[in-house]
C-alpha cells in the first residue's frame, strides 16, 4: 500500500477538487485526511460535495490540520496569504504552490527560514486526471519531498521534476497548452462541418483523434514525426492537408504561442 499523507488546501478551487479526488482515487489519501479552506461557500460546499472531505473558512484551520499544505489561492492573493499565516506555517509542513508564475524565491520569502517548499506547474486535464505537471523543488526541500510531490501528480496524470528556470517553459507548453488543443479542436470541428458533418459529429471525431494522436505517441515511444509520416501516403489526402498547414505557418505559430506565453510568466515572475 502507498504511504498516505495529510493534505490541506489554502483555495478550494476547481484544481483543488482535481487534485484532492485525483490523490484520493490514487489511495495516497482519504476524505477525512482531506481539508480545504476559502472565503467562499460555494466552493467550500463544491469542495465538500465532490470530494466527501471537511472545509473551512479559516486558514489556519487548514494549516494546524495538514502535513502537506497547497496552495491553491490566485497568484496575486499568495503574498497576502503567506504573510498572514507565517508564524504558523511551522517548517516540518510541505508546502506545494500550484500558483501560476510565482518563483521559489518569493514564496521562501514570505515564510519562516527553512521552509520546505516546492513549485507545481500542472494542468486543467487534471480535471479528468490526464495532468501534464513539472515540480521544481525550493533550496530546503529534500529529495524525498520531491518524490512526494511526484507521487502525488502521477496520480492525476505524468509528473517530471524540473529546476526552476524551466518552469516559465511548462507555463507555455503544458500550462497553456491545453487551450491551443482547444482551438485545434474547435478548427477541425469547423472544418468537418464545412465539408458537410454534423457539428455533434465533427466535434466528438476532432476529440477523439486528438485524443487517439496523443495516446499513440505516449504508448509508442515514437516521435510525432515518424507517426505523421505513417499517415501520410505518397499523392494521397492527407499530405495535401499538411501542405495546407505548412503554408499557413502551422508549427510555426504554435512554437511562436508557447514562446510568448513562457514569455508572460517570466514576466508575471518579476512582477
Amino acid at each position: 500500500m502507498p504511504q498516505t499523507y495529510k493534505i490541506g488546501f489554502l483555495g478550494a478551487g476547481k484544481m483543488a477538487n482535481a487534485l484532492a479526488k485525483g490523490f484520493i482515487k490514487g489511495g495516497l489519501t482519504s476524505p477525512n485526511e482531506v481539508m480545504a479552506s476559502d472565503p467562499s461557500k460555494q466552493a467550500r460546499d463544491q469542495f465538500q460535495e465532490t470530494v466527501g472531505a471537511q472545509t473551512t473558512e479559516l486558514n489556519q484551520a487548514v494549516i494546524d490540520f495538514a502535513r502537506v499544505l497547497f496552495l491553491a489561492v490566485k497568484p496575486s492573493q499568495i503574498p497576502e496569504v503567506l504573510e498572514a499565516e507565517r508564524d504558523r506555517i511551522k517548517t516540518d509542513r510541505l508546502i506545494i504552490s500550484i500558483a501560476a508564475g510565482v518563483p521559489l524565491a518569493k514564496l521562501e520569502g514570505n515564510l519562516k527560514l527553512g521552509a520546505r517548499v516546492i513549485r507545481v506547474m500542472p494542468n486543467t486535464p487534471a480535471l479528468v486526471e490526464h495532468s501534464a505537471t513539472a515540480i521544481a523543488l525550493g533550496k530546503n526541500a529534500t529529495q524525498e519531498d520531491g518524490q512526494t510531490a511526484l507521487d502525488l501528480f502521477s496520480s492525476v496524470g505524468i509528473a517530471f521534476e524540473v529546476k526552476e528556470a524551466l518552469m516559465d517553459a511548462v507555463t507555455g507548453l503544458s500550462g497553456s497548452g491545453p487551450a491551443y488543443c482547444y482551438l485545434m479542436m474547435e478548427a477541425l470541428s469547423d472544418g468537418g462541418v464545412a465539408a458537410g458533418l454534423p457539428r455533434e459529429i465533427a466535434t466528438q471525431l476532432a476529440a477523439q483523434t486528438l485524443l487517439g494522436s496523443a495516446k499513440m505517441v505516449l504508448e509508442t515511444g515514437n516521435h510525432p514525426g515518424h507517426l505523421k509520416d505513417m499517415v501520410t501516403s505518397p499523392g494521397g489526402t492527407t499530405i495535401d492537408g499538411v501542405h495546407q498547414l505548412e503554408q499557413g505557418g502551422f508549427r510555426a505559430t504554435i512554437m511562436n504561442a508557447v514562446r510568448a506565453s513562457a514569455n508572460k510568466s517570466k514576466q508575471l515572475g518579476q512582477g
